[in-house]
């Protein structure tokens, strides 16, 4: 009987499938395609063909395959596969890959320099993309991924991201899935929906595909297959492959099926139970191995599904000649097989062999090599980089040593956690917690739990987080100590900041100063304070602010006195948020503080903190966005997912504000799908307050309710942003409707809002566009507008532009026009990136810029109905041509053509007809010319220069050329 087909059976549909994306791959058509199947179904068999036409096609192959037993790794088969690269001996050209080859790192210990902490996913599965494409020979690239239904939550990750952005890239990504519940098969079922992956399902062999199948292992034709043992591999495989293999093998081994002279023959029982007959076939084989192929088969099911030989042989004390005759033996018999690409790897055929051994081990026998495999490991590798620490936190479990399994399992949690792999740092920390829970080690516990407490908190699962405080008061109980005890009910405290639970947070600090007691050690005391200074400012209260600010300030000095440079930059950064306000130059001293800090003790994260932070204030303070943008490319260099979002959610506000609605809606959409999944509730509630902003500029009231009405369930009241939503969105939207009593009453709102729970966030409008309504409807006068700009929030460049408006409606009323013209000026060069509030502004003071005899509130008006009528707010642009009539003036028809002209030019009245002769004038010919370039006639030309020479105010027609020859044209 031959040992595999030499054929596949039954499958000539999928490996059309699989050749025609390996053919699309060559032509840069790359995509994913994932073979689901049961177990034992064919999937290896028909990836293994895959691997042999791209081979024949001068493809790359890249392969890696999740770990089927054994703990948690992450990353394992994406490094498993990318490290091949390394081993074929051919050169990789890294230089395409620009700062992410450091992110890489984290996969490819060749380039790890350490500066990979807490990467995204997404820049992660950005720099394996780009990796494989540069890495693709003009043939194309392979990238084979078994087991995909064991693959830890990162693997997964990166796999989606890969999904979403094969297209148009020469690499197949080949995934092996089975169909069992797991996030993978959810996530291929997803792709199919989306269009961006194909699922090839394989289903079981049908009955003539068995008798196939059966026929070319036994080297026979498929009518002399026996037909007794074709109805017992029928009834007794369920059209699986494997399982035909095995009980062809246990027929053959038992001497049920025999080979005679004339073919072969039924002469035994055929009626054995399938799982009873599958073990009995299996441990047949391995006992004609011998004792000494037992006891070593018996040791490498201990490790896992894959082994090493080197540990193996550690474990045995077998010799190189015994170990590797039992091996080939066992690979002859179709127990293993080799584990390509790893030399020193072999794997079971199929995860019922590690079950069949395991039925001939006692616990105490199972225990025994569980301990000798562990000795081994960490004799050959004492540091236990890599997999080797969650491999031998398992074997010391299994062995009974729950205190060192713990410790191990906290060790490769620390390390995931580390690396950025939060899914698995979780469940590695909340294995070990588990673990030592039942032991007597506090203090250890502890450990795990200062480090447990946040990964939840970065992964979400905040409920988890809360029921392990339940277990705080028996550590302390149990002897632990106040210090630590405080710090875990501080850690807590900031897994509660982090999910916007304020009061959870606050209990937990209580706990925490109650732990120390009323005389603490002053540096514990010292990090409660900063994390109790977080929560105070988000916490609703009319005092919160200078809550917030005594206790960080308190926090930083005692810092300064016993050298906590993560508690002295926390502290700084808050206390120069607070400072803000009052005196930018002080917050921008903190915040060179807490950066110099940073970079003195090398704290990447604190240090991009603070930059981020001073980026934001340069924002603020004059619209600059380069520090921000600065900001956010060091984080993506060192993969800071959590400042990106904190920089994106600005950034999409400043799309908003800059009219850029487009962008922003997209570039939300985006940064919401993350930030909700992480459940970062801070950063789900600046950018649902900025899509609310968004359809408030757009004048739509429906989509900005719909996001005013998410944002509260984020717990938006009393938040720092629900200001913002009244001020950016909900007044604006008032103002768009020409509701000025009902914008009037939001920001009423808003400062009543400010004065119950003050806010950080000053673009609300109680610095700069309440004041303008405000003095436009005569309710504010000079020592109003004064108390107003002398602010640092009256100067920011968003509010600049609506104080000085008010100044020059002022100025008017102060019967000074041409003071009053110059604020307008002014507040122009202030407003120019923000063209919505530009064109508005000029609508609000039109009217008292007439009524006081300044200004060129036609001009205005014009300006401002153009702008709303191109961007579909008709109750403004309708209201600016009613002022336009009631003012006297002409209000022109909106004709195709009339965005060609240029601003200036239209916010004077020329119209479409005359704008076509302005252009024609630039190249100074005379009327009868003009007329006949434009097919009208000499005194319609004549009529239309002395209607610009008017409008434009230039003194006769040679300035009114030379005025067109220095303006460009639009197309």
């Amino acid at each position: 009987m031959r040992s595999h087909a030499p054929y596949v059976v039954g499958r000539d549909l999928q490996l059309s499938h699989l050749q025609q994306a390996l053919g699309e791959a060559g032509r840069r058509r790359g995509g994913v395609v994932f073979l689901v199947g049961e177990a034992g179904i064919g999937k290896s068999r028909l990836a293994a063909e895959a691997v042999g036409t791209a081979f024949d096609a001068g493809m790359r192959v890249l392969r890696g395959r999740s770990s089927t037993t054994g703990p948690t790794v992450p990353f394992r088969p994406l490094t498993e596969a990318l490290m091949s690269l390394f081993r074929s001996g051919e050169p990789v050209d890294d230089r395409a890959l620009g700062p992410y080859r450091t992110v890489l790192g984290r996969l490819i210990p060749d380039w790890n320099t350490g500066e990979h902490e807490n990467s995204s996913m997404v820049i992660l599965g950005e720099a394996v993309l780009r990796l494989l494409i540069g890495a693709a020979p003009e043939q194309g690239l392979l990238l084979l991924l078994e087991d995909l239904h064991d693959a830890d939550p990162e693997t997964l990750a990166v796999v989606e991201y890969l999904v979403d952005n094969l297209e148009y890239t020469p690499v197949l990504l080949l995934a092996t899935i089975r169909t069992e519940f797991c996030d993978a098969l959810d996530l291929a079922s997803s792709a199919r929906r989306r269009g961006v992956g194909t699922v090839v399902e394989l289903p079981p062999l049908t009955r003539p595909q068995v008798r196939d199948m059966a026929a070319a292992h036994l080297g026979t034709e498929p009518d002399r297959v026996p037909a007794a043992a074709l109805d017992r591999l029928w009834d007794d495989s369920a059209g699986s492959p494997f399982l035909v293999e095995e009980l062809l093998q246990s027929m053959i081994s038992g001497g049920a099926l025999v080979q005679g002279t004339d073919g072969w023959r039924v002469v035994g029982d055929l009626r054995a139970d399938v799982s009873t007959a599958l073990a009995r076939g299996i441990l047949r084989r391995i006992d004609r191995l011998g004792p000494q192929g037992l006891t070593l088969l018996s040791a490498a099911a201990v490790l896992g599904r894959r082994f090493p030989l080197t540990v193996l042989q550690r474990m045995t004390g077998v010799d190189d000649r015994s170990l590797l005759s039992h091996l080939h033996a066992g690979v002859a018999a179709q127990l293993v097989v080799p584990d390509e690409p790893s030399p020193d790897w072999y794997a079971f055929r199929h995860s019922l062999t590690v079950e069949a051994l395991f039925t001939q081990l006692t616990p105490g026998s199972r225990a025994d090599l569980a301990r000798r495999a562990a000795d081994a490991v960490q004799q050959l590798h004492p540091e236990l980089p890599g997999e080797w620490c969650p491999l031998v936190a398992e074997l010391r479990s299994e062995a009974g040593d729950p205190g060192e399994a713990g410790r191990l399992y906290a060790e490769a949690g620390r390390r995931a956690l580390a690396d950025g792999a939060i899914g698995s740092a979780v469940t590695l920390l909340d294995r070990a917690e588990r673990l030592l829970a039942a032991t007597s080690d506090p203090a250890r516990r502890a450990e795990v739990l200062e480090s447990l407490l946040p990964a939840l908190a970065e992964s979400g699962d905040f409920a988890r987080a809360f029921d392990l405080a339940e277990h705080l008061h028996a550590l302390g109980g149990a002897g632990l100590g106040a210090p630590r005890l405080a710090a875990l009910h501080t850690r807590l405290a900031k897994v509660a900041h982090t999910a916007g639970r304020w009061a959870d947070g606050n209990r937990q600090i209580a706990q925490a100063r109650a732990v120390l007691g009323p005389a603490p050690d002053e540096a514990a005391a010292a990090a409660v304070d900063v994390a109790a200074a977080y929560l105070a400012l988000d916490t609703p209260g009319a005092d919160r602010t200078q809550q917030a600010e005594k206790l960080a300030r308190t926090a930083a000095e005692a810092a300064e006195r016993h050298d906590l440079p993560t508690v002295a930059c926390q502290a700084w950064e808050l206390l120069a948020t607070v400072a803000r306000e009052r005196d930018p130059a002080e917050a921008h001293g903190m915040l060179e503080r807490a950066l110099s800090t940073a970079e003195r003790h090398q704290l990447p994260l604190r240090r991009m903190y603070a930059a981020t932070r001073i980026g934001g204030n340069a924002w603020l303070a004059d619209g600059d966005r380069s520090g921000l943008l600065t900001a956010r490319d060091e984080a993506l260099r060192l993969g800071s997912a959590t400042i990106v979002y904190t920089v994106d959610g600005i950034l999409i506000l400043d799309s908003v504000l800059r009219g850029r609605f487009t962008d922003a809606r997209d570039s939300a959409e985006e940064c919401l799908a993350t930030v909700r999944r992480l459940r970062l509730a801070p950063a789900v509630r600046y950018v649902l307050m900025a899509r609310a902003t968004c359809a408030a500029h757009r004048g739509d009231r429906t989509d900005m309710d719909r996001a005013l009405a998410a944002f509260a369930e984020w717990d938006g009241a009393g938040s720092q942003e629900e200001p913002l939503t009244l001020g950016l969105a909900r007044t604006f939207c008032a103002l768009l409707e020409e509701d000025r009593d009902l914008a009037t009453r939001e920001l009423r709102a808003v400062a009543e809002l400010e004065r119950d729970n003050p806010s950080t966030y000053h673009l609300a409008g109680s610095h700069g566009l309440g004041l303008l309504l405000d003095v436009v409807a005569g309710h504010a006068d000079r020592a109003r507008h004064a108390e107003a700009t002398a602010t640092a929030s009256g100067r920011m460049r968003w509010n600049r532009q609506f104080t000085r408006l008010a100044d020059a409606v002022l100025l008017g009323r102060e019967g000074r026009p041409a003071d009053a013209a110059a604020a307008v000026d002014a507040a122009l060069r202030a407003a120019e990136p923000y063209p919505t509030a530009l064109h508005l502004g000029l609508r609000l003071v039109a009217d008292p810029a007439h009524r006081d005899g300044w200004g060129e509130p036609v001009t205005w008006l014009r300006r401002a109905e153009h702008h709303f009528h191109q961007q579909d707010v008709p109750a403004v642009a309708n209201a600016c041509r009613a002022e336009l009539r009631r003012l006297g003036a002409p209000v022109h028809q909106h004709r195709t053509g009339t965005s060609r002209i240029p601003e200036v030019l239209r916010a004077q009245g020329v119209t479409v007809r005359e704008y076509e002769v302005f252009v024609v004038l630039a190249e100074r010919l005379g009327n009868k010319d003009v007329a006949d370039r434009l097919y009208i006639s000499p005194r319609t030309v004549e009529k239309h220069i002395a209607s610009l020479i008017t409008k434009t105010g230039v003194i006769n027609r040679a300035a009114l050329c030379a005025l067109s020859a220095s303006l460009p044209t639009v197309a």
